[in-house]
């Protein structure tokens, strides 16, 4: 007895089968063969007969039925057709038919053939419960993805769902292949597995945790070859050249090698690039540190001074005029520059790096783009400059981000600021020699 297709079908039932190897035993006796060569030459004949109604079989599941299959699908408002096809389902769901039409001939192929006919039969239903467990994940996988197109679903966690019936799927069927591959009851294989759980555990901790680990990387998308990838805890900052069971080979930029055990990418953290390589710009994110002390009000000698810079002259004027028709307005005493309103330096300046960027052709204007102060620190105020290059090579976006802040250091005492630092080994002599 086999799994799959004991029943009889009215077509090609016993009787039919018996009819046919009449025929093909009298065909076989017309053109003078006899004996046991009949018999081996009729098993030939109907084998290559099998195997060729098969291929056919699968060419009309996979051009005609697919396809008509697909058109009627299209009609769908869920747009099963468009996932279906893109998780290959048909494509797996072809290899089925020409199966289960190949174990029915088989009967009839080996019938004098008792103990190849088992081993077939039983190898053939192996095969078709393999090649339901892909038809059965790729529908999971379509299912996923048409709900996902659901707006109530979309902060649902269906892929977990999704992957935990797989697994659970998956274990099941491995259980049946094992049973009729072997001829065991799967309840015998499930029993036998709890009594060697706790020392499989014990053996295989790495390689079921790297099995686990390799899983959920690849259910998730989390990883990929090709990917920058960046993990302190293991010191590696590089591409990911390999991803086996157990490990994960990173090639960081100093052409050293790091090896990182599978599941640790799932528990540890890491950072991913590919998110910004796959994106329009890759992010500038730094801070001048402006000594506090250098921050004051503009006097009018020091706003003339700055209306001769070109790129920020209309922005100046038009503040200042909007600053006096305020002041004079509210009669304003502007003896004493706290009084009404006033431009500080470093405000000025803040508007000087926003507008030198955005007409700097290395930043892309088309995202986010700020330049913004911090909270002040023992080391100054930082005034952070937030945006996006265009070129994402390395090599590349630190030339244009060392390019803008050349310019910006060197622009700063020109606002009469001045940026932050700590005392050198200079600064303490002479501050030594003022103190004897």
């Amino acid at each position: 007895m086999t799994f799959f297709l004991n029943w009889d079908f009215g077509w090609f039932g016993q009787t039919k089968r018996e009819q046919m190897i009449h025929w093909m035993n009298e065909l076989l006796r017309d053109v003078g063969v006899h004996g046991d060569t009949r018999i081996y030459l009729r098993t030939i004949i109907l084998l290559l007969c099998s195997i060729l109604i098969s291929i056919i079989l699968w060419w009309i599941t996979t051009n005609i039925v697919g396809r008509l299959i697909h058109r009627i699908l299209r009609k769908s408002k869920t747009h099963w057709h468009e996932h279906l096809k893109k998780n290959k389902f048909f494509t797996a769901l072809a290899h089925l038919v020409p199966l289960l039409f190949f174990e029915i001939m088989v009967r009839t192929v080996f019938i004098d053939f008792p103990v190849i006919l088992s081993f077939l039969l039983r190898m053939i239903d192996v095969t078709i419960v393999f090649i339901s467990l892909f038809i059965i994940i790729r529908f999971l996988n379509t299912l996923g993805d048409v709900l996902l197109d659901k707006p109530k679903l979309n902060d649902k966690p269906v892929a977990s769902y999704i992957q935990l019936s797989k697994i659970v799927i998956t274990i099941l069927l491995i259980v049946l292949m094992v049973s009729i591959a072997f001829s065991i009851d799967p309840i015998v294989i499930v029993t036998s597995m709890g009594a060697l759980t706790a020392i499989l555990l014990l053996i295989f901790k790495d390689t079921i945790l790297g099995f686990v680990g390799s899983i959920q990387l690849a259910a998730n998308d989390m990883i990929r070859i090709g990917d920058w990838i960046t993990m302190e805890k293991f010191g590696a900052d590089g591409y990911v050249t390999e991803i086996n069971l157990a490990t994960i080979k990173i090639q960081n930029f100093d052409k050293t090698i790091t090896t990182i055990p599978t599941y640790s990418f799932i528990s540890d953290s890491f950072k991913n690039w590919r998110g910004m390589l796959d994106s329009d710009g890759r992010r500038v994110m730094r801070s001048i540190n402006i000594k506090i002390q250098s921050v004051k009000f503009c006097t009018p000698e020091l706003l003339e001074k700055l209306a001769e810079i070109e790129i920020i002259r209309n922005y100046i004027n038009t503040k200042q005029a909007e600053i006096n028709e305020y002041n004079e307005k509210n009669n304003i005493n502007r003896q004493v520059l706290l009084n009404g309103l006033n431009q500080t330096n470093l405000g000025i300046f803040r508007h000087y790096v926003t507008t030198y960027l955005t007409t700097n052709p290395a930043i892309n204007l088309g995202m986010d783009l700020m330049v913004r102060q911090l909270e002040p620190t023992d080391t100054g105020v930082p005034v952070q400059l937030y945006a996006f290059t265009i070129n994402k090579k390395w090599a590349d976006y630190e030339a244009v981000m060392a390019d803008i802040f050349d310019h910006l250091l060197a622009a700063v005492q020109y606002f009469e600021l001045e940026v932050f630092e700590q005392p050198a080994g200079s600064d303490m002599r002479i501050i030594a020699k003022g103190m004897v």
